[in-house]
Order: structure tokens, then C-alpha cells, then sequence
């Protein structure tokens, strides 16, 4: 058994004091970059750890250079008197491997050089700099000709370098000194608190202090223990009591930093934002010239997704060491420092596709694109607002006041606090203010400017304004008069009023993931074997039911949940769930299941949640209060020591190195009183680990449990080797920068042969084809996440490695340097030097003669004029038009040449113009997605990236050696990973670009029987898709061939042909027709093998058609395209005549009930799940071909006239027989119901023999049992047709129509397609207004 984890009993785990080691002298901070040509006041200088107290402590051992480093993150700096020192006050975080963390609270302030060495350099590299500048600049005179400006500036520059230099005979020089407090939770108002207060106490001479530093320091590392959960604490600062307490287990975790000036910073609006691109795991870096607003924005935005937790890189403070880890091609959260001459454009990021971001000094956010809206958006963006609203008044009061809060503030004696003093200044509270102000002309015009504009009416609504603002604040000295007064011990009222705010607005978010996430408990797969097993198998299984959960949400929120479920937040938190079956329930997981069951116990049965205000505020804002009002534990005062020798000697302004041997040594009294004020509960201990350690919600669960202990080790060293989680501050060797590059590249390979995985899973793992899908049946935002997701990680396996950003898309950047390469080498213009690395002329030469040997047979129309393949799917102006000859050829007979299909051409540079020539596209990101896209669909994916690639020297251009792109055999491998996409269908191109012209090719192929072949008449088609009909069409005379260019209409569906039955020898058999989208290649057959023409068959002219996508391959003799039906899928064919096939009446049966069935469960699957209705309806197999077998069977006319009636002929017949029964109804009377069928029946018989004389029996036929089974009429028409002598003259005895028994089936089995709205296509009804 794994022996017992350590603890922390502290609130302090060590005292940390940075700065510069006089020792050393002035070293360079080589980390922070080449900072030679600014001037030396300027330049970072190296800082180093001076001390830290005590030397180490059990449960986290101190790591003196990322404490160094975070502390002062960009090293030493210097100033002089005549410079402005403004002291600032930030916190940070180190993340380690494992993912366990501590936090830091860092004051850094100004003091003076002491040491004459440092001076010296300090003048001595100044003048060095000087020199040299000098050197470099030329002279300008203002008779030179050159412009003044740049006379001015060059002016302004000596001018400033004179007076910016530093001379140690006359200037005093200053540096920065860092006080740190780490602790094992963020507890950051206190930390602040009490750095500020010792450092007033520093400042001051030893005469003014009561006690020495050291005692204050010992009493808080010692003396102030570890909160548990759901307890408040008072302990002493130098100055005054500080207060903290800490959330229960049931509410939110703890966080100590003020959400209020989140918002403040960068509004509602652009908080959503951040927070939607958190959580579908986007790049997001933050960018500010203040460290503490990259914390706070950093770690505020990470409170608001509880009760899920970031699970990737997060460095919120980026030192400029690790500026190269902004290439990771991972999620991260990522703080970036902004130098104060920085401007944004200034700038260079490896990629921004992916990349959320937030300038917060300048408060914009630049979210990737495509970034879906979060639910419940708009309540969540009123609730916030009505709660900031709320809260104004309070903080804008706060800021303005200047009257002292019952902890003492940390007013700044020795050169003030920059974080304290800024925003609130002296409020002028004179009695002769408005006086003076009367007299002041610039006064004049700001109070008429403000009477104009409405915000004053008169000088006396200011005045009384001030008034009020001078009651109050003597209504709080008072107050805070009062408290002292009574004895009475409070948390500072405007600490208390941040944790308030907090607290509320993290409810409200909590709010809307528990209206989200109402169901999820039923959706979670739970296993049937043992933990062991189940973590074994992890990776593997199907944990949580995502098809199921998506189907049951609202369809607006389903492009937000359908990226969202795959993160790994939410598994996650599932896996949390599953581990809850076995341990004890994470306390966040608790958090969220108790929100859950109380919305639950609100709503009682109701299924379909509408959004509910969140009313869990005021519940949990009573436990804040109470803490605040009743502290749990009082820590004691600091005390002076017993012995004073070996203490630090003060002086005035200097924060000194203290007392080693005091410090380190934990007093006995400490001990004493720890055991004896603070009981922890068991349980309470576990908790405090579990926080400490900030471990995911499922490791919790074994830190929970003794037991699984060696289970939890072995995990945690898998998941290690799995997954690069933090960058290592400490580790800044090159071996170390080798091997974090090595496990991006490991990670990248191993995410994409993930993704592509699942991608194939998810399309070949559905049912096949039942409904009339030709694909898989995933969603449209199903399959349109996962292709995003794919585009997403392109873009970081672009972006890794980079030489230079060119625009927000690396692939697209790459694809256009490449497609400039081959235009220079088809020219024969020289390429750009700049493209190419230099060097190798020969190789250059030998890969120039190579591509175009290549490329001759790509673009082989361009250059050589050898067959025609030339045009097809080049540009517009250079698509094939409709033909004055057709490409055909002779058949074995010699009667008819027919077409040929040619196939496309396959060059990268083909579909990348094609692309560029989309005129909805306007941005990098957008002409990559659409690339990729057209890639996916044309199965050309790995194939284009392959030749992408092979330009080696593009390559070494364009990216760094360590770049997962110049590794060859994981190049290799992602490539390969790619290639298994093809084995299933993407539509992803056509679905998506609904507004895109393209050009379709359509060849027919009639029969080549002797006098079938060819038509006198004028033949038409038309061809409709799911988005839409590119209507009516004439086909040529004498051409077998049509191209026409047209708005994308989708998956093509079906296909109506016809001709005007003119001329000699009208009459015309066709068997197929192929039509092909030249943009995508993707190849549609509509089988026909039925007559056009009066007199012949049924006597249609026009047929209606269903497509059936084909599978494309190209014949190397002949350079054909041959196409085959796609394998596995009931492939949609076009009715044909039964002939001699005499299907049995238990064979009949079976045939309806399994196309009824199909139509059933068309309608139960979600909506975009759906395949085609008219293939079920109308296809082979489908409704209408299984009800024209049910009427032919037993039908007389089969048997006596040789196939000339036709059921319609039947129906006619019917039609006749119930108008002479309504017409004979007074002498024979009808019951209401069975006139009310009548009448229905010849009335759709009356309106599809007058709406077209061109369409044919069977057509005609099958618009009857389209439209009598979308009006709910068939299944009653049905009875009232088997009792019409009609029926008994033209049916035998044992058919469906006589049979009682048979025609109840029918009438049952159709019954059941009652509840559903049918909805017919157009091209069904041939435009009939039915």
C-alpha cells in the first residue's frame, strides 16, 4: 500500500525574496532575447532568488528557477531618480507535469543600488552605448535636404539618451526587488494584503517598527494554519488584522481574485467570447503590459466553466523564455507580456486560425472563425448585465472614496504603490470648491457642454452631487468609527462585497450548464466490469451515449454541444462520473449533481426545459456573510523573538536578506498551538490534498481512495508518457527544448490518427443505406464538427515550426507559396529567391525538370495538346460548354456512338483555383476549410498534401528544422492516416457552400437495341438536388451530352426527362443517365430502362428518375471513367416493369411491411439524420413500387389483354363508378363518410390526369400513392375500392382487393404512417397543385 501523501497544514508554504545578487555584478538576461541596442536602463538584467523560508517543506519541495522566473518575469530592471517607479503587485501559477499546482503572490518595488561595483558597470555600459550610438548615427543638418521629420526624431532620440544615461557622480540608481508569498491555494487577497503591509513596515527606519521583519514572516509561515472547507480565518498582518475563509465542499471552489474587474476590463460581450473558445479547447493568449490583468483574466475565465476544468497547457504568465512554446500545436491558455513600445502589429504568432486572441489593454478579443454560439446565450448576457448593474454603484463608490476600510490600507510612504493609489486618488472635498471652480473659465465651458448635452440641467445638480458624495463617506467613517468602537471584527465591507460578486456571477454560469447538461446522468454509459478493467480499456470505450444526448437538445444549441462533448473537459467529467460507482464523488461533480437534482425537484416531469433564472445566489451568498461576520479561527499576534543576534539590520527604504536560522527552524509554540487550535476531520485533509494538488475530477477520486492507490501511480505514469501537459520552466536546455519539440510532434501524429479514426467509425459505423442515405448517417453537425476539428488540427501541424507568419492560415500560406512555384516553373520565370532557401542551383534545376515532367500530365491540356482532357474542372471561362460534337464512341453493333466520361484532373493547383474562384470566401482560414473540404469529398485529401509536401525546398523555406512537417517518417504516417479517409463518402463541400456555382455534366445513354436508340423528338431534363432545381433543360438534338453551370443544389435526389413526342420516331428507350458534379467528381446514376413515347409502354413522355451515387475508377487503356455502385448500400434504382417476376403474396407482405417500416423509422431519427423520402417513397423497394405489385397481383388483365390495362386504367374506372354513386346517392343514399372518399378520390384522379398529358400510367400511379399516403386517404380509400363491382370484375378472388383478410393488412400496415407530416418534393409532383 502506497504509504500516506503529506499534507499541508499551512497557509504559507515559503517566503521568497528575488532581486539582484551585488555578488554577481550586472548579468544579461540572455533569456529574455538580444537586448543590446537599447539603452542599459532599459535592458532586462538577470535576477536571481536571494532567499527563500524555510529551506523546504514535505509536501512540495520549492523550485528556485520557475519561482525566479515568474517572480520577475522579465529580470531586473533599473531606473533613476529622475524616472517614475511605480511598484505593482501580480500573482502566477506553476503548473507542474503531473499537473499539481502552487501559487504565488509577488510584490515588486524599487530600493537603491548600495553597491558601488553595480553603479560603476551601470556607467560604465552607458557610455558604451553612447559611443556606439554616436558612431551609427549620421549627421543631420537642416540644410541637408532630408525631411525635418526625420531631423526631429533623430534629435529627439540624442536628446533623450543624454538625459536618460546615468552617471554615478550625480544620479542615484534604482532596482527592482521582488517580496513573494507561495501557498498551496490561491489565496490572493490575503497574500496582497500582507505584502503590502510589510512592505510599509520595510520602508520605515528600525526605530518605527515595533517588531522585526523576521517575526512577521514566522508568524505567518508558522502560526497561520490551513483552512479547511466552509471555515473563515483573522490573522495579523504588520499593520492589521487580514481575513480569508474558504468555500464548503457544496459551493464553487475557491477563487480570491475580483470577476468584477474582469468584466470592467473587457465587457460582457467579449467575456462570452473567451469563455465559448475555453471551452471547446481553442488556443487562447492573452496580451497585456500588466501581468496581474494576464492572471485575472486567465484565471477568471477558468472559475466560469466549473464544474469542468482546462485540462491542457496553461501558463497564464508566459516569462520571455518561453515566448517559443507560443508555436505548440496544442490547446493552450497562454498570458503574453506586452513591452510598453509594442504595438500589436508589431506582433508575429505562428498561426491565429485556431487561436482566440485578447488584447486586454486595448480590450479586443479575435475569436477563430466559425465559433458557434454558446446556449442560452442571450439570458446568460441579461443576467450578468442586471448583476453588474447591481454591483456598480457599490464599486464605483469604493474607488472613488478615500476614507480607510476597517483593515488598514497600505498607504505608501517610500514611493507609493502604483496598484493601490491608481484609480483612487485624493477626492478635493474643500467647503470653497465650487467657489474656484465658479471662477475658472475652462469650468464655464465643461459645465455648458454638460447643460447642452443633458448630463447637468444646472451648476447646482454638481454641487449637489458632491454633496451627497461628501455625506456618505462621512456616513462610512463613521460606521468604521462605530465597528472600532463596539469591538466588532468584520472582513473589509468591500472584500466581502467582491467575494459577493463573485459568487453570483459564477452562479449564473453554473446556472446555464446545469439547464445543458439537465438529462446527462441518463446518457452515461456506465461499465459492467471491475475499476481495474475499466481503466485498462479506458481509451477504448464508448463512455457516454453523445448520438442519444444530441438528439434530445434543441437544434440551436447542437453546433455548440456537438464540439463541445468531444473536448476533454467533458470526458473528463464523465469519466469523474463513472469513478463515482466505485469511490466516493468528486466534491465538484457533488456541486453540479445537486444543481441538477434541485432544477429537477423544481420542474417535476417536464421534459423540454425552458431557461430559468438562476435562483441558487441568495442561498449561497448567506454562507459568504456568515463566515464574514463569524470567524472561525483567530491566528495569534506575531511576537518579537527571544533572541535578537543574527536578525537583519534595517534600513530605511531597503528591504533586507533576513535571518536564515530564524526562519527555518519551525518555533515549538507553532507546533503546539497547530495540533491543538485546528482538528481537522480526516475527510477535511483528503480535501485539502485533493484542491492542493488541483488534480483532474477523476484523479481526485484516487487521491480519495487508499486503497487504489498503486491503480492511481500506474495511471498517472501512463497518462504522463500520453500527453505533454505543461512546458517545464526549470528545463531550459537544448536537450530539454529538443524533447518538448519531440512530444508536440508525438502529440500531433497521435491526435491525428485519433481524429481520423473516429471520423471513419462514426461514417461506417451507422446502419448502411435503409433510409436512402448514400453515405453514413451522421448528423450535418456531427460530421461538420468533426471536419472542423480536422481543419483546426491542419492548422497547428501548419503552424508548428513556422520560419515566418504569413496571414492567419498556415496551410493556405503554404498552399499559395507553393501554387507560386509551379506557375514560376510552367513559365519558366525565375522562382523568387526570397521563397527558396539559397543554395543547390543544380538540385533546383534537376527538381524544376522533374516537376514539369510531372506536371505535363497534370495540366497536360495546358501544355501539350494530346486528347482532351484538357478543360474539364479548370476555370470557369474554361469549363466545357455545351458541345457541337460529343466525345462517343462506336459500339460493337456500329448503330450509336456514346458518350465517354473523362476523368477530372487530380493537380493541387486544379482545386486550389477552384477554390480561389468562390466568391463567398474572403478570408485565409475560409479558403483553407473550403480546400480541405473539396479535398475530403474528391478523396484527394492525402494525395494533395503529398504533392504539398514534396517540394523539399519550399519546405526548408518555410520551416524550422524541428518542425513536425520536415519529420519525415511522422509525415509519412499522417499521410498515410489521411489516405484511410477515403474509404468512406464526404459530402462535407457540397452541404456546406450552398451559394457556389458548379458545373454538372450529364450523359445519357439510351438502349443501343435497333430502333431504340435514338428520338425525332426535342428531349428536356431537369435535375434536383437537396438544395434545390436547376429546372427545365434542353438537351440538343443529336447529342447525348449536356453541361451547365448552377447554384450548388446539393446531394442530387432525382431526375425528371421528357421530350415533346415530335417527329418521325418519337419514341425513345433510355436506359441510364450519368451526371456528374465537375467541381467535386462525385457521379450520380439514374437507371431508367423505360420508354418515352405515345404508344409505346404506359405512354409517358417523362419519366421521374432517383439517383444512386457511384464509385468513379479510371480505365488505364482507354482512359475512361468507369463507374460502379457503391458497395454495401441498397442503391436507389428507378422502378422498372416487373416482367415475369411474380412475387408471392407472403413475399408482398413482407415487401410493404419492410418499406413502411423504412418510412417509420425515417421519421423517428433525428431530423438531420433523415435520408432521402422520395428514394423511400418512389426508389426500389420503396412504397409506391411495393403498392404497384400489391394491385398487379390477382389484377385480370395480366391474364387478358397481355399487359395493355395499366392499374391507372383501373383507377379511372374506379373514378367513374363513385361520381355515377354521388350522382345517384337520392335514390341510393351513400353515408357521409364513404361520399366524403369518394369525393377525395375522383377529385386526385380528376387533378393528375389534368395536369400533364406527358406523363405516363405508372407515373401517374405513383403520384396517386405519394399523395394518398402524405393525405392520410389511401388506407380509407382502400375498403371502399375492394367493394365496387369495379373491383370484382378486373380482380380474382385471392388478390389483395377481394381478400378481406389481405386488404385489412394493408389498411393496418398503412395505418401506421398516419402521425407523421409527409412532405413531398417538388419534382415528385411535376409541379401539380396538389
Amino acid at each position: 500500500m502506497a504509504a500516506q501523501p503529506v499534507i499541508p497544514n499551512r497557509l504559507v508554504d515559503y517566503f521568497v525574496i528575488c532581486g539582484l545578487d551585488a555578488s554577481s555584478g550586472l548579468e544579461p538576461d540572455r533569456l529574455s532575447g538580444d537586448n543590446l541596442q537599447c539603452a542599459p536602463l532599459d535592458r532586462p538584467f538577470k535576477s536571481k532568488v536571494l532567499a527563500h523560508y524555510p529551506e523546504s517543506v514535505p509536501w512540495i519541495p520549492f523550485d528556485k528557477a520557475a519561482v525566479g522566473m515568474l517572480c520577475m518575469p522579465r529580470g531586473l530592471s533599473f531606473k533613476t531618480q529622475r524616472d517614475k517607479r511605480i511598484n505593482s503587485f501580480h500573482s502566477f501559477i506553476i503548473t507542474r507535469e503531473d499537473g499539481s499546482r502552487c501559487h504565488g503572490a509577488a510584490l515588486v518595488f524599487f530600493e537603491e543600488v548600495t553597491s558601488p561595483e553595480v553603479c560603476t558597470a551601470m556607467q560604465t555600459l552607458h557610455a558604451m552605448h553612447s559611443a556606439d550610438a554616436i558612431v551609427s548615427l549620421p549627421v543631420f543638418t537642416l540644410g541637408s535636404g532630408d525631411s525635418p521629420e526625420m531631423v526631429k526624431k533623430i534629435s529627439e532620440r540624442r536628446i533623450r539618451e543624454k538625459f536618460h544615461g546615468f552617471d554615478s557622480s550625480r544620479d542615484k540608481l534604482f532596482v527592482t526587488k521582488c517580496i513573494c508569498l507561495m501557498t498551496s491555494l490561491p489565496y490572493m487577497f490575503p497574500c496582497r494584503n500582507f505584502l503590502h503591509q510589510l512592505y510599509d513596515v520595510a520602508m520605515k527606519s528600525a526605530s518605527a517598527c515595533a517588531l522585526p521583519l523576521e517575526a512577521y514572516v514566522c508568524n505567518v509561515i508558522y502560526e497561520v494554519p490551513l483552512l479547511p472547507p466552509g471555515r473563515s480565518m483573522k490573522f495579523y498582518g504588520p499593520q492589521g488584522p487580514i481575513y480569508c475563509q474558504r468555500p464548503n465542499i457544496g459551493e464553487p471552489p475557491l477563487f480570491d481574485l475580483p470577476l468584477w474587474e474582469l468584466f470592467r476590463l473587457l465587457g460582457v460581450d467579449n467575456v462570452l467570447s473567451v469563455f465559448i473558445c475555453l471551452l471547446l479547447e481553442h488556443q487562447v493568449l492573452f496580451y497585456s503590459s500588466d501581468y496581474q490583468r494576464l492572471m485575472l483574466v486567465a484565471e477568471g475565465v477558468n472559475c466560469l466553466i466549473f464544474p469542468f476544468t482546462w485540462q491542457h497547457v496553461y501558463v497564464p504568465i508566459l516569462p520571455a523564455s518561453l515566448v517559443h512554446f507560443l508555436d505548440a500545436p496544442v490547446p493552450f491558455i497562454m498570458g503574453l507580456y506586452r513591452c510598453s513600445h509594442e504595438a500589436r502589429s508589431e506582433l508575429t504568432l505562428p498561426s491565429e486560425a485556431n487561436m482566440c486572441f485578447v488584447d486586454l489593454d486595448e480590450a479586443t478579443v479575435d475569436v477563430p472563425e466559425e465559433i458557434p454560439i454558446f446556449p442560452y446565450s442571450g439570458d446568460l448576457r441579461a443576467e450578468i448585465r442586471s448583476l453588474i448593474n447591481q454591483y456598480t454603484a457599490i464599486f464605483t463608490k469604493e474607488k472613488q472614496a478615500s476614507s480607510q476600510p476597517t483593515t488598514p490600507r497600505h498607504g505608501n510612504k517610500a514611493g507609493g504603490l502604483s496598484t493601490e493609489s491608481s484609480g483612487t486618488g485624493s477626492y478635493p472635498n474643500s467647503p470653497k470648491r465650487m467657489e474656484i471652480l465658479q471662477q475658472s473659465e475652462a469650468w464655464k465651458k465643461i459645465s455648458n457642454l454638460a447643460k447642452k448635452t443633458g448630463v447637468w440641467e444646472s451648476l447646482e445638480d454638481f454641487a449637489e452631487e458632491e454633496a451627497q458624495h461628501a455625506a456618505s463617506q462621512e456616513e462610512l467613517k463613521a460606521k468604521v468609527i462605530a465597528e472600532q468602537q463596539d469591538g466588532k471584527e468584520n472582513v473589509p465591507v468591500i472584500e466581502l462585497e467582491h467575494l459577493k460578486f463573485n459568487n453570483a456571477a459564477r452562479e449564473i454560469f453554473l446556472n446555464c450548464f446545469v439547464h445543458m447538461f439537465l438529462g446527462y446522468e441518463n446518457f452515461v454509459v456506465n461499465p459492467s466490469q471491475d475499476m481495474e478493467s475499466w481503466l485498462n480499456n479506458r481509451e477504448t470505450m464508448h463512455n457516454f451515449d453523445k448520438a442519444a444526448f444530441l438528439s434530445d437538445q434543441p437544434e440551436s444549441h447542437l453546433p455548440f454541444l456537438s464540439p463541445f462533448i468531444e473536448s476533454q473537459m467533458f470526458t473528463t467529467m464523465i469519466d469523474n462520473k463513472i469513478m463515482s460507482q466505485w469511490e466516493e464523488t468528486d466534491p465538484y461533480l457533488c456541486v453540479f449533481d445537486t444543481r441538477i437534482k434541485a432544477l429537477r425537484d423544481k420542474l417535476g416531469e417536464a421534459r423540454t426545459v425552458s431557461f430559468h433564472p438562476c435562483n441558487t445566489i441568495e442561498d449561497t451568498t448567506v454562507f459568504i456573510e456568515k463566515r464574514a461576520t463569524h470567524i472561525d479561527h483567530v491566528s495569534p499576534k506575531p511576537r518579537a523573538p527571544s533572541e535578537v543576534e543574527g536578525l537583519a539590520e534595517r534600513k530605511a527604504g531597503i528591504f533586507p536578506i533576513l535571518s536564515a536560522a530564524f526562519l527555518n527552524t519551525e518555533p515549538s509554540a507553532a507546533k503546539f498551538k497547530t495540533r491543538e487550535n485546528m482538528k481537522w476531520r480526516r475527510k477535511d485533509r483528503l480535501l485539502q490534498h485533493a484542491e492542493h494538488l488541483q488534480l483532474n475530477s477523476d484523479q481526485r477520486e484516487f487521491a480519495l481512495a487508499e486503497k487504489h492507490a498503486k491503480l492511481w501511480v500506474r495511471y498517472i505514469q501512463e497518462a504522463r508518457t500520453k500527453q505533454m501537459r505543461q512546458p517545464q520552466l526549470s528545463d531550459m536546455s537544448a536537450a530539454g527544448m529538443v524533447q518538448t519539440n519531440w512530444k508536440f510532434v508525438e502529440t500531433l501524429l497521435k491526435e491525428c490518427k485519433t481524429k481520423t479514426k473516429k471520423m471513419l467509425v462514426e461514417k461506417m459505423g451507422q446502419e448502411a443505406v435503409e433510409l436512402g442515405h448514400g453515405e453514413g448517417a451522421l448528423t450535418g453537425v456531427e460530421e461538420n464538427t468533426l471536419i472542423a476539428s480536422l481543419c483546426d488540427l491542419l492548422e497547428r501541424i501548419w503552424s508548428h515550426g513556422l520560419q515566418t507568419k504569413k496571414g492567419k492560415s498556415a496551410v493556405w500560406s503554404h498552399l499559395l507559396s507553393f501554387q507560386e512555384v509551379q506557375e514560376s516553373k510552367e513559365s519558366n520565370n525565375p522562382v523568387d529567391p526570397k521563397m527558396l532557401t539559397p543554395g543547390l542551383p543544380k538540385r533546383h534545376s534537376l527538381i524544376d525538370i522533374t516537376s514539369l515532367m510531372e506536371g505535363s500530365i497534370t495540366i497536360l491540356g495546358r501544355s501539350i495538346s494530346l486528347s482532351n482532357l484538357s478543360t474539364i474542372g479548370l476555370e470557369p471561362d474554361k469549363l466545357e460548354k455545351p458541345p457541337t460534337h460529343t466525345h462517343r464512341r462506336r459500339s460493337s453493333q456500329g448503330r450509336i456512338e456514346l458518350p465517354v466520361l473523362r476523368p477530372l484532373p487530380k493537380s493541387l493547383n486544379d482545386d486550389m483555383k477552384k477554390v480561389q474562384q468562390m466568391t463567398d470566401i474572403h478570408s485565409g482560414v475560409g479558403y483553407t476549410r473550403a480546400w480541405v473540404r473539396l479535398a475530403l469529398e474528391r478523396k484527394m485529401l492525402s494525395t494533395h498534401l503529398k504533392e504539398l509536401l514534396s517540394d523539399a525546398s519550399l519546405l526548408r523555406a518555410l520551416y524550422k528544422r524541428y518542425a513536425f512537417l520536415r519529420c519525415e517518417d511522422e509525415r509519412e504516417q499522417f499521410l498515410y492516416h489521411l489516405l484511410s479517409l477515403n474509404a468512406v463518402d464526404f459530402f462535407c463541400f457540397t452541404s456546406t457552400f450552398s451559394n457556389t456555382l458548379m458545373t454538372y455534366k450529364v450523359l445519357v445513354f439510351p438502349s443501343t437495341k435497333l430502333g431504340c436508340s435514338t428520338t425525332s423528338a426535342n428531349v428536356w431534363l431537369s435535375v434536383a438536388g437537396q438544395l434545390g432545381d436547376s429546372g427545365r433543360m434542353d438537351l440538343p438534338k443529336g447529342l447525348l451530352e449536356l453541361t451547365f453551370d448552377h447554384k450548388n443544389l446539393g446531394v442530387l435526389t432525382t431526375m425528371r426527362i421528357g421530350h415533346d413526342n415530335s417527329g418521325m420516331m418519337p419514341r425513345w428507350l433510355v436506359e441510364y443517365i450519368l451526371v456528374r458534379s465537375e467541381l467535386t467528381g462525385h457521379t450520380y446514376k439514374f437507371n431508367c430502362g423505360r420508354w418515352l413515347g405515345k404508344g409505346v409502354d404506359d405512354g409517358s413522355t417523362e419519366r421521374l428518375l432517383v439517383a444512386e451515387l457511384m464509385h468513379s475508377t479510371v480505365d488505364a487503356d482507354s482512359d475512361e471513367v468507369v463507374v460502379q455502385p457503391v458497395i454495401k448500400t441498397n442503391s436507389p434504382k428507378s422502378p422498372r416493369k416487373t416482367g415475369d417476376t411474380n412475387p408471392t403474396m407472403a413475399e408482398l407482405q413482407e415487401m410493404v411491411g419492410h418499406a413502411v417500416n423504412n418510412l417509420v423509422k425515417h421519421f423517428y431519427k433525428p431530423e438531420k439524420e433523415r435520408g432521402n423520402l422520395t428514394f423511400l417513397l418512389c426508389g426500389e423497394k420503396g412504397l409506391a413500387q411495393c403498392m404497384e405489385q400489391v394491385f398487379h397481383y390477382g389484377f385480370r388483365s395480366s391474364r387478358l389483354f397481355r399487359n395493355k390495362i395499366f392499374i391507372w386504367d383501373y383507377l379511372e374506372r374506379l373514378k367513374l363508378y363513385f361520381e355515377n354513386a354521388m350522382a345517384n346517392s337520392s335514390v341510393r343514399p351513400i353515408p357521409e363518410v364513404n361520399k366524403a372518399g369518394y369525393w377525395l378520390f375522383c377529385n386526385l384522379i380528376k387533378k393528375i390526369n389534368q395536369a400533364s398529358e406527358a406523363i405516363g400510367k405508372d407515373g401517374k400511379f405513383q403520384i396517386f400513392i405519394c399523395v394518398g399516403i402524405r393525405d392520410r386517404c389511401l388506407h380509407r380509400w382502400l375498403p371502399l375500392m375492394a367493394s365496387t363491382t369495379v373491383t370484382a370484375q378486373m380482380y380474382e378472388e385471392n388478390s389483395f382487393m377481394r381478400n378481406p383478410s389481405l386488404t385489412n393488412f394493408i389498411v393496418h400496415i398503412l395505418d401506421s404512417l398516419t402521425e407523421f407530416e409527409i412532405t413531398l418534393e417538388s419534382s415528385l409532383l411535376r409541379g401539380l397543385d396538389i
